[in-house]
């Protein structure tokens, strides 16, 4: 058996899981939390439901893969390091020199490093703990998979932004979408339980979490995504705001009295979408909680199925079609309510939906009626999984 690593590195949190391939068999996970602060936290999920747990000062990255190095041979998960056979790496930004996922060396690591304009909170942190690996674990192959890498089929007409070309050719100006690894994970998934070739589906994935997003998926490749530029584009979210007139952010700017553009884009990242509209809670279960006694709570859930509605529509549109509609995310997944109006809005294609089948959380499954026209399916997303059989292929294990 090939044991494999997937990591999910971020500014301040490492996350980890170690899979048993080919079986997929989790055998252990956790995260580092809190890193380069005080009073970090690691723990670690192994066995039969056993648990361990530290606080201590992790400061740095190749701190925190030490610490889980030695976890997993203290507590008895593995018994040498070499058992290790690979490590897949989550990036958030791929630009266009990663056009898939790629085995990761010296070269290509400076590579992920320059491309951090793109994702400033992220690619430093997944390339420092990349290089955390590299020098505790030299020769073991490092497997990058790339959020944006899956989007990079999309045609120009979908990818381009209507400005001057000489700022693409120049700065790289254009839509590079997010969640690339789990819309990849879904729409195989997907078309495995509908028993077809991913390339004659037309589908639209939804990935509805924090962070959310919809990729229309043609050919068996991505051909339109919600997220732009940055993750900020798109539909609401908890706390992004999603679209926006680009002359509304310069006019808040200024009636803000904000000096640092950056100071109003932390805004509509952090401080906007769901937890702005209802003043109450970016978390949708709350909203569904206080929607009957806040209005602002069920206005809120109204903006946020406008939205998904809007883009859904849209790429059925744009595709000609619709065979399949897929659910993934945290609301994807375990909101049978949000399911239910998302797919009520969309009535005027003919989707049916089994409200028995619906009645689920986070239960991999086909939700629609027998006589749908449309397939509509619940598939949880594991992204590291993907990762996982990323790192096989590349690094030809097992």
């Amino acid at each position: 058996m090939t044991k494999i690593l997937a990591i999910n590195a971020g500014s301040s949190t490492l996350k980890f899981k170690l899979f048993e391939m080919p079986e997929e068999t989790v055998i252990a996970s956790g995260m580092v939390d809190r890193m380069g602060l005080p009073n970090s936290k690691f723990k670690v999920k192994y066995g039969d439901g056993q648990q361990y747990l530290v606080n201590q000062d992790i400061p740095t990255a190749d701190m925190a893969v030490d610490l889980l190095l030695k976890a997993l041979i203290d507590l008895k998960i593995i018994g040498d390091y070499k058992e290790i056979e690979g490590i897949g790496h989550r990036i958030v930004a791929g630009g266009e020199r990663f056009k898939e996922s790629e085995v990761i060396d010296a070269a290509s690591l400076k590579e992920v490093r320059a491309l951090s304009d793109y994702a400033p909170l992220h690619n430093p942190a997944e390339a420092d703990g990349i290089q955390a690996f590299m020098h505790l674990l030299p020769g073991v192959p490092e497997v990058g998979v790339f959020d944006t890498s899956f989007h990079t089929t999309m045609p120009k007409m979908n990818y381009l932004y209507s400005i001057k070309r000489e700022y693409y050719e120049k700065f790289g100006a254009r839509k590079y979408g997010a969640h690339g690894t789990s819309h990849r994970y879904v729409s195989h998934r997907a078309a495995e339980m509908l028993g077809k070739d991913l390339k004659d589906l037309k589908m639209v994935t939804l990935h509805l979490g924090s962070g959310a997003s919809i990729t229309a998926e043609k050919d068996g490749k991505s051909f339109d995504t919600s997220m732009g530029f940055t993750p900020l584009a798109g539909i609401t979210m908890s706390t992004r705001s999603g679209d926006i007139d680009p002359s509304l952010v310069a006019f808040l700017q200024q009636k803000l009295g904000l000096k640092d553009p950056q100071e109003m884009i932390d805004i509509l990242n952090n401080e906007s979408g769901l937890v702005a509209l209802s003043e109450l809670s970016p978390d949708m279960r709350e909203l569904e909680k206080t929607r009957e006694t806040r209005p602002q709570s069920q206005l809120a859930i109204d903006i946020f199925v406008n939205r998904v509605i809007k883009y859904v529509a849209g790429y059925i549109a744009e595709m000609g079609g619709i065979d399949a509609l897929v659910f993934a995310g945290g609301m994807g997944e375990g909101d049978p309510k949000m399911r239910q109006r998302i797919i009520d809005g969309l009535s005027v294609f003919g989707p049916k939906l089994d409200p028995v089948l619906n009645d689920v959380d986070t239960v991999e499954r086909v939700i629609s009626s027998d006589d749908s026209p449309v397939a509509m399916l619940l598939v949880p997303t594991n992204e590291e999984l993907m990762i996982a059989r990323d790192v096989v292929r590349l690094a030809h294990l097992g």
